[in-house]
């Protein structure tokens, strides 16, 4: 495909246009981030099929998918881009300084109740540091460059990723004392019966590490679903049932008290960074801080 004639005759600058396409799956989404208009994006794209005599992407109503020979081309403009970056962070970072964007993609309970205020306080320390936190329910890929860093569930074991357990984290069941109040507090798993339990949507789940109700269904036929950690956490704040929850979110609520706390579920936290730009000087820098600020708030985990 990429014979070395061809490789001198391309626009070098393409590849970042293709890496975007590559990952986003659809122009729009690619001519976002590279702030560009998409006709520019699709421009670009063809210009490098030209050049390289190659079809790199099928077209379709959904989106742009990776040919045999893109996917070859993915792996090697990767690998530049990595080295790009790598050159950029060693010679512009020799003064020390931490500038650029890191995006951190962690699951929605932590990126919300914890990780917003941490992060949030070494961007105010940096002035030409942007960190993006994408705190959501869902899987990030690395490979993809969807994240620089990823907090994750469950340890990956596939991929060029560099993985190193954060911290494990307890879940209980907690109600609001209002909720206690009007509907008075269980004493044993059967006292769940008729209770109306808040708890998350099964379809929607991205880990089974997430399924903590399995044990408690024949308990609960009454639910309320709810698709996120916070929404689920709101409703049981609001006195709407009793809901399983992380201790490290709970506790923030003076409101919530833990039921039947012999029931409970450890969990464990993975910080995940691709093996080609872990050592870059910025994405280093946010990583010893994730790690440092979760050992130094350990007993809210514990």
């Amino acid at each position: 495909m990429c014979e070395n004639a061809n490789m001198s005759a391309f626009d070098w600058d393409d590849l970042r246009f293709f890496l975007a396409v590559a990952r986003a799956g659809r122009l729009t989404v690619a001519a976002r981030r590279l702030e560009a208009d998409h006709t520019t994006v699709s421009r670009r794209i063809s210009a490098l099929e030209t050049s390289l005599k190659a079809k790199l992407f099928e077209r379709s109503p959904q989106g742009y998918t990776l040919t045999e020979q893109g996917e070859r081309l993915l792996a090697k403009a990767e690998s530049m881009e990595s080295q790009a970056l790598a050159v950029a962070s060693d010679i512009g970072g020799a003064d020390l300084a931490v500038s650029g964007t890191v995006r951190v993609g962690a699951p929605d309970g932590l990126g919300t109740y914890f990780l917003a205020a941490e992060l949030g306080a070494l961007a105010e320390r940096h002035p030409d540091l942007t960190i993006q936190l994408v705190a959501l329910p869902r899987t990030f890929s690395l490979s993809k460059r969807e994240a620089d860093i990823a907090v994750t569930v469950e340890q990956p074991t596939e991929g060029r990723l560099v993985s190193r357990k954060l911290t494990d984290y307890r879940l209980r069941l907690y109600a609001s004392k209002d909720y206690l109040d009007r509907h008075g507090r269980p004493e044993r798993p059967e006292d769940l019966l008729g209770r109306l339990l808040v708890t998350y949507v099964t379809d929607l789940i991205y880990s089974p590490a997430l399924e903590y109700f399995s044990g408690l269904e024949k308990y609960g036929p009454r639910r309320y679903e709810c698709a996120s950690v916070v929404a689920q956490l709101e409703a049981v704040r609001a006195g709407v049932g009793i809901g399983i929850l992380h201790d490290y979110a709970a506790r923030q609520y003076p409101e919530l008290s833990v039921v039947l706390p012999d029931i409970s579920f450890l969990r464990t936290y993975w910080i995940v960074t691709h093996a080609e730009v872990r050592n870059l000087h910025r994405i280093a820098e946010v990583h010893a801080f994730m790690l440092e600020r979760v050992k130094a708030n350990r007993g809210l985990f514990a």
